[in-house]
């Protein structure tokens, strides 16, 4: 069916990684990127948009049995319609993938935990205030289509003609921006890296030997809440314990990651994919050195929980090597487009300015006047850009343009745009390539744990009652 084909195309283009990896922040101009977390964070997930949306085409003809209330979430119920329909996707999705099931009960106790940690998530994004504008989620919507080679009514079409409908898809999609945009407010920015930290990863990367290293792994994660009893405690180690009992009698480690793991991919067999030893917990890249594929570690308990991994391979990571790159000093115009100037006028703003220059008005002060972008004050002025500092389109429109001349107008998710390439240079970066890479290595360390240790506080705050049919 070319939906289900379509969906896995969505998938891979959402969700480009499964590390919690955040790109470099290039500043707060628009035309950097970092500010669009959309198709770079593994929000998007497991168990997210896609396969909401999938679930309705399975369910059309299902008969509903009667519905009533699974538990209270801060005051928002959560059905025993809407459990089944999660619990029928995951289903599936595992007999896909060649994963035996856990029995039902295990499995309906995993899924509605991660309900209830999305409906605390969304619950607070509403409490602060924040949304995403029908114009933002057009901009998303249009991508995911343009990416698939299709305009934005074939792609409405083929999810129409195979009973998924568009609303229910734009409105999955603006729950998933949602949550990347609150874990960026709440964990991610609030993260801190100073240039002792660099320095001392630096230094600690010189003088360990295997830390170019790269690891093939899968996972298992026992969740233990904060302040949790020393029974609960207990039982969360006895869990984990019988998780890896499981594994060292052979049964199969994506089975036991269904049944057993708290962690976001255990739908997905607790894979991990490839991670440098960099970005590990040095805890567990201590271990992991000394093993070989196959191998399973013991129980590692971290700040998040308890931990199983298995490694699958392993290879040789880059060594340090000299970078050169082809830099770009460059300034821009931007025309944002939003709630109150349509897409229509800021592009007809757009013509008109680079009618304009085309006309000998001089750019730097047409910038400073018109520009909406941070950068308006130095005349649009964004000053040396790297490969990868700017969207894709942005990026793309600078490396054609010659010295000195002016862009056609450029569309990208921030608005449209005007491009002047002043300059171009080639750059010895391997020092500042080396630091970029540890400070990225560092924040991928923290970034996972503050954002499991935040997602745990969220639960404990939250009040949630569970209800039985009799209730």
């Amino acid at each position: 069916m070319r939906t289900k084909y379509l969906l896995r195309l969505l998938i891979f283009l959402v969700v480009l990684t499964t590390n919690v990896a955040i790109a470099q922040q290039f500043g707060n101009t628009g035309a950097i990127q970092g500010i669009d977390q959309l198709f770079n964070d593994q929000q998007f997930g497991k168990t997210g948009a896609i396969q909401a949306i999938d679930q309705q085409s399975d369910n059309t003809e299902a008969t509903q049995a009667i519905d009533h209330i699974v538990a209270v979430v801060n005051g928002e119920c959560i059905t025993r319609q809407e459990l089944d329909e999660v619990l029928k996707v995951s289903i599936n999705q595992l007999q896909k993938q060649g994963i035996q099931p856990p029995a039902n009960d295990v499995l309906e106790s995993q899924l509605l935990e991660r309900e209830i940690l999305t409906r605390v998530q969304l619950q607070l994004a509403g409490e602060i205030g924040m949304t995403v504008s029908d114009t933002e989620l057009e901009r998303a919507v249009n991508r995911i289509a343009d990416r698939n080679k299709m305009t934005k009514e074939e792609f409405s079409s083929v999810l129409e003609r195979d009973g998924i409908s568009y609303d229910k898809f734009r409105g999955e999609i603006r729950k998933e921006m949602l949550l990347v945009r609150l874990k960026d407010r709440e964990v991610i920015k609030k993260i801190k890296i100073s240039e002792g930290e660099v320095d001392n990863f630096l230094h600690t990367q010189e003088n360990s030997s295997g830390s170019a290293d790269e690891f093939h792994l899968s996972h298992i994660m026992v969740r233990i809440p904060d302040q949790a009893s020393v029974a609960k405690i207990e039982s969360r180690h006895q869990r984990a314990e019988t998780a890896l009992a499981k594994l060292k009698n052979g049964d199969d480690f994506a089975q036991v990651a269904a049944e057993f793991s708290d962690a976001a991919d255990a739908l997905q067999g607790g894979r991990l994919g490839w991670r440098p030893a960099t970005q590990l917990p040095a805890k567990f890249t201590e271990i992991l050195k000394s093993m070989k594929p196959g191998e399973l570690t013991p129980i590692v308990q971290s700040p998040s929980g308890l931990h199983i991994l298995k490694l699958l391979e392993r290879r040789g990571g880059k060594e340090d090597t000299v970078v050169l790159i082809e830099q770009s000093h460059v300034r821009h115009i931007l025309i944002r487009a939003g709630e109150i100037t349509s897409e229509t006028e800021a592009r007809n703003r757009i013509i008109r300015l680079k009618e304009r220059l085309d006309n000998g008005a001089d750019f730097e002060e047409l910038a400073q006047l018109h520009s909406e972008d941070p950068s308006a004050s130095q005349g649009g002025d964004l000053g040396w850009v790297s490969p990868g500092d700017t969207v894709a389109e942005f990026e793309q429109t600078m490396n054609k343009l010659q010295i000195g001349l002016v862009s056609e107008p450029v569309q990208t998710t921030f608005g449209w745009h005007l491009i002047q390439v002043i300059e171009r240079r080639t750059k010895d970066v391997s020092t500042e390539q080396q630091r970029r890479e540890a400070s990225k290595a560092i924040r991928v360390r923290k970034s996972d744990a503050a954002f499991q240790e935040w997602l745990q506080q969220l639960r404990d705050r939250a009040y949630v009652e569970y209800r039985t049919e009799e209730d």
